[in-house]
This record gives structure tokens, sequence and C-alpha cells, in this order.
């Protein structure tokens, strides 16, 4: 965290995957939905949960770059959605995206642009990006950096307090 007012929410393994189950079912409600697309990185292991959930078979990615470690940065569309899962959409299907996170909305306007129609999933949700997700499961605030997992290692943590008893 380059900011020391900026909050830590670290994420574990086991919660992650409570509330990508609880995202799932909050959607089973919405669907069925006729496809899953991703958005690379953080919502390929949300999406795995959630189409494995709701047993949706076709998934999708998308890879759209918005930061650069803890800094965000411009937008960059890396992979494109495949033109299958844009004529399911436009076809009238149901299509679903899902990310671990919306924070400034950034990448969520990108995607949302590519699938106007979708529902947007998030597991969490920061309050600039918020009115741009349909559901998410956790609302932090704007100044938290969310540690996903995959983001971390078992080490030490010095009391709150900065005390070392």
């Amino acid at each position: 965290m380059s900011n020391p007012n900026e909050k830590s929410f670290p994420v574990t393994w086991d919660q992650f995957h409570r509330d990508s189950r609880a995202l799932a079912w909050r959607l089973a409600s919405i669907g069925p939905f006729d496809a899953v697309v991703a958005i690379a990185r953080g919502g390929l292991v949300p999406a795995a949960i959630v189409a494995r959930e709701l047993n949706i078979r076709t998934v999708e990615t998308v890879a759209v770059k918005s930061y650069d470690h803890q800094n965000q940065g411009g937008i960059k569309v890396l992979k494109e959605i495949s033109q299958p899962v844009l004529d399911i959409a436009r076809n009238g299907g149901k299509v679903l995206i899902v990310d671990d996170l919306v924070d400034t909305g950034a990448t969520a306007r990108v995607v949302r642009d590519m699938l106007p129609g979708a529902h947007f999933a998030t597991v969490y949700a920061k309050p600039k990006g918020r009115e741009l997700v349909d559901t998410f499961i956790t609302e932090v605030s704007q100044d938290t950096w969310i540690f996903f997992p995959w983001d971390l290692d078992v080490a030490y943590v010095a009391p709150i307090s900065g005390g070392t008893d």
C-alpha cells in the first residue's frame, strides 16, 4: 500500500470461496445465464466458482488492464470477448460478467460497453464503481486496499497499535 491512510483488507482463499459462492446464490434467481465472461485476471476464480454453481458451460474471458501493481493507470484491452459470446448476447441470450472487484469503475465501463445488456456481478465493490455493478456481495470503503489470496503469503503481522507484545 503506497498510502498510509489506506485500510488493508486481506482475503483468504476460504473467505473468497465463500463470498464467490454467496455471489452465485444471489445470481441463481436472476438466471439462467447462457454464458459467463470473466474479467481476467481477478474475475477468473469467482467466474469459475459461479459457473460451477450455476451450471454455466460457456465460459469466456476478457482481459483489461487498468492497474500497474497498486497504481491505477490507463485502460488497455488485452483480449477481446469472442464473437460466439457476443452473438449469444446479440441474439437475446443472457450473459453474465464476473469480476473480483469494482473499484473506480474504469474497467467495468469498458466491459459494459462491449456487452451493454449483460448482468455485471462482482464479489466486492467500492463506492466509486458500485453503480456500474448489478450484483455484488460486500462493499468496502474507497480507501481500502483488498489483498486477494493470490497476492498473499503467510507472514507475521504487527498489531494495529504498533506494539510488539
